[in-house]
């Protein structure tokens, strides 16, 4: 039997558990050099650098950080799986402990798996408290041990990883994205598997309103249901949730208080009663189960009369937010001219404050991001060859960018003069390339959209198509020459859209 070649990817934002998985994972494969890893990619997704990670003093060259941006833990892995060139991507989270044999187990689960295998799943411990009953988060916790497909321990081929986009960046917390990968996996025909590696999941201390917190996943339900139809949580392996009761306790509180403030008090009562019925039965289903601590119930009787709101909140919230949510295509990106296109014209600009994005800059780009289409900027600099502005300026302004127009996926710079002959300056399709290299994109999956002829020259020249947006310094040689000419940004990204649309891989 061969040995599997993998790359574990381990998202983090810092927390000290990260150097408690490292160390066990660097003791495991010492114990076993032939099931080591190729390499180990601890991807930084903390939006700006703190503290030094906590990092093992003894890793090698076999262990490497790379940094997200602060996007989530499914942007994080997808720059992880990215950057690896092995066969499979192994995903940890950085709060498990993988077993001393973990990694001689994960080589002999992946290896020689039949073609047909998209991924597999390693097995999930979370030890139970001792001497006294599990509390509510506990209880909680226990369950990742028999879910379905989490990225605690599970591991993908790289290639069906590509097949499918990856994960999808628009579940923004470390809730469904997993679940969601794998429905679309095996849609696309790959069998998950269950492989004999294991890893311990420890249950983390939890606050007072952790429980009202963790409500914010209603949102993410709707971007699930909205992608996967009605059934989602059977397919995914997930029992029912309580949302229809926690709406029905949230229309009762709203009525009584209404009818109350109205003085309608024969509404007002029964409305109260139900309320209050159905608050007392969440908050015994939570506390019997538990040691009922006094700390514990008061807990418990807080936050079961706060949590049906809380996730009614979110639910409307998810509804506003995924309205119009389509399919994740991660194997899509729009690439755009930064100057005269995203924002205004302001030559050799090394000031954030002098920033102004073009009117329904914004817009367009929240619309991408709901498709699913990645986003990159590709810009010619020429003013740091010049030393008018120096990097340290475009990365300040590119920052204010983000800041007003949400998150990027890849910016890629040309700091070179018109005369200095490098690859990168457009016309040439140095940047381009480079940002579809860097998206794990085809060219050919990629629209650049400008607003003079060497945007699209240098999109042709890469494999790419083109979409013009004029100014008043766009020639009129180049609108005639143009293959796409749209009047504004809005359009030019419903062009854009169609473009990739056609020959859309199934």
């Amino acid at each position: 039997m061969r040995r599997a070649d993998y790359t574990v990817v381990i998202p983090t934002v810092g927390r000290a558990s990260l150097r408690t998985l490292l160390d066990a994972l660097l003791d495991a494969a010492a114990a076993d050099p032939g099931g080591a890893p190729a390499e180990i990619l601890v991807v930084d997704d903390r939006a700006r650098p703190g503290a030094p990670l906590p990092l093992p003093s003894a890793a090698g060259r076999d262990l490497r950080v790379l940094r997200s941006g602060g996007r989530g833990p499914a942007a994080a892995r997808n720059v992880g799986w990215r950057a690896a060139a092995t066969e499979w991507a192994a995903f940890l989270d950085d709060d498990v402990v993988p077993a001393p044999d973990w990694t001689a187990k994960a080589a002999a689960d992946l290896a020689d798996q039949p073609g047909d295998v998209g991924g597999s799943q390693g097995a999930v411990a979370v030890p139970p408290p001792e001497g006294r009953r599990p509390t509510d988060w506990e209880r909680g916790t226990a369950g990742l041990a028999d879910a379905s497909w989490i990225t605690a321990d599970m591991a993908y081929r790289r290639r069906v990883l590509a097949e499918v986009g990856g994960f999808d960046e628009r579940f923004r917390r470390a809730y469904r994205e997993d679940a969601d990968l794998a429905l679309r996996v095996m849609a696309a025909g790959h069998r998950l598997v269950r492989g004999a590696r294991t890893v311990t999941h420890p249950v983390r201390p939890a606050g007072f309103w952790t429980s009202v917190r963790a409500q914010a996943g209603n949102a993410d339900d709707v971007l699930m249901r909205r992608l996967h139809g009605r059934d989602w949580r059977r397919r995914a392996g997930e029992t029912p949730g309580r949302f229809r009761r926690h709406l029905l306790t949230t229309a009762s509180g709203l009525l009584a208080a209404a009818a109350y403030a109205a003085g309608g008090r024969r509404v007002a009562l029964p409305a109260a009663v139900a309320w209050a019925g159905l608050t007392a039965e969440f908050a015994a289903a939570r506390i019997l189960p538990g040691p009922r601590t006094p700390g514990e119930t008061a807990r418990m009787v807080v936050t079961s009369a706060v949590i049906p709101p809380a996730a009614v909140w979110h639910r409307l919230r998810g509804l506003l937010a995924h309205a119009r949510a389509g399919p994740w295509c991660g194997d899509r990106a729009v690439l755009f001219d930064r100057d005269d296109t995203l924002v205004r014209d302001v030559p050799y600009n090394g000031d954030p404050e002098r920033v102004r994005p073009v009117p329904g800059a914004r817009e367009a780009l929240d619309r991408l991001r709901r498709r699913g289409v990645r986003i990159g900027v590709v810009s010619n600099q020429s003013g740091v060859a010049r030393g008018l502005i120096t990097r340290a300026d475009v990365r300040r302004v590119n920052e204010r960018i983000e800041e007003l127009l949400g998150p990027v996926d890849v910016w890629e710079i040309c700091p070179h003069r018109p005369d200095d002959r490098c690859a990168c300056r457009k016309p040439r399709p140095g940047l381009i390339e480079r940002a579809a290299r860097r998206l794990d994109v085809a060219p050919s999956r990629c629209v650049v959209i400008g607003d003079i002829g060497a945007d699209m020259r240098a999109a042709q020249a890469a494999g790419a198509r083109g979409v013009l947006v004029p100014t008043a310094r766009t020639r009129p040689e180049e609108i005639r020459d143009a293959p796409e000419v749209a009047p504004d940004l809005r359009a030019a990204v419903d062009r854009a859209l169609a473009l990739l649309a056609e020959g859309r891989p199934r």
